[in-house]
C-alpha cells in the first residue's frame, strides 16, 4: 500500500463502489486520481456475499490503496434503508480487506443523485435505454470515485467516513 502524500491522503489506485439490491458497480482511478473509469458490474449476493469477496480480490489485484463506497442519503441528508445497506456492505468489505493487516481502508462517501446522473450521462451519450442497466452501476461507481478524489485534491486531506469493521451501530434511525 502506498503511503499518504504530503497532502494527507494516499496516492495510488482507488476503487469506487455503488451498492444496489441486485448489482454492485465498481470503478477505479489512476494512481494520481485524475480520472475514474468504470470497471465492472458484480451480481449482488446478499446471502453468501460472494460479491464482497470478488470485490476484495479486485482491490488487491489492482493494488488499491483505498475503496470508496457510496453512501446514499435522502435529499435532506437523512439515513434510509439504502444507507443502512451501504453501511453493512462497507462493513463486510472492510472485514474482507482487513487481512493481511493493515489492509485496504474503506471509506463511505455521500453519493446523493449519482445513479440519476449516471442515467442522464448514458442517455446523453446515445446509449440505448435498455442497455443502461448493464453499465449504469459502473458509471455511478465512477461518479462516486471521481467525487471522492476531486474532494481529496481540493481539500488537501482524506475525505469520507472511515469504516472500521465490526463497529456498525446496532440500529440507525431511518427516514
Amino acid at each position: 500500500m502506498s503511503g499518504a502524500d504530503a497532502a494527507g491522503y494516499p496516492r495510488g489506485v482507488k476503487l469506487g463502489v455503488d451498492v444496489g439490491l441486485a448489482r454492485v458497480g465498481v470503478a477505479l482511478c489512476d494512481p494520481d486520481g485524475v480520472l475514474a473509469t468504470p470497471l465492472k458490474t458484480l451480481g449482488r449476493d446478499a446471502k453468501k456475499n460472494s460479491d464482497v469477496r470478488v470485490l476484495a480480490r479486485l482491490a488487491r489485484e489492482h493494488a488499491a490503496v483505498q475503496v470508496f463506497v457510496g453512501l446514499p442519503r435522502s435529499l435532506q441528508g437523512r439515513e434510509t434503508g439504502s444507507t443502512r445497506m451501504a453501511r453493512e456492505y462497507a462493513d463486510l468489505l472492510a472485514g474482507e480487506l482487513s487481512e493481511p493487516a493493515p489492509g485496504i481502508p474503506v471509506r463511505l462517501i455521500d453519493e446523493r443523485l449519482t445513479t440519476v446522473s449516471a442515467h442522464r450521462a448514458l442517455r446523453e451519450s446515445g446509449l440505448d435505454g435498455r442497455k443502461h442497466r448493464q453499465v449504469v452501476d459502473q458509471v455511478a461507481a465512477a461518479d462516486i470515485l471521481q467525487q471522492a478524489v476531486d474532494m481529496q485534491k481540493s481539500l488537501q486531506r482524506d475525505v469520507g467516513e472511515a469504516v472500521e469493521h465490526g463497529t456498525l451501530p446496532a440500529s440507525t434511525e431511518l427516514d
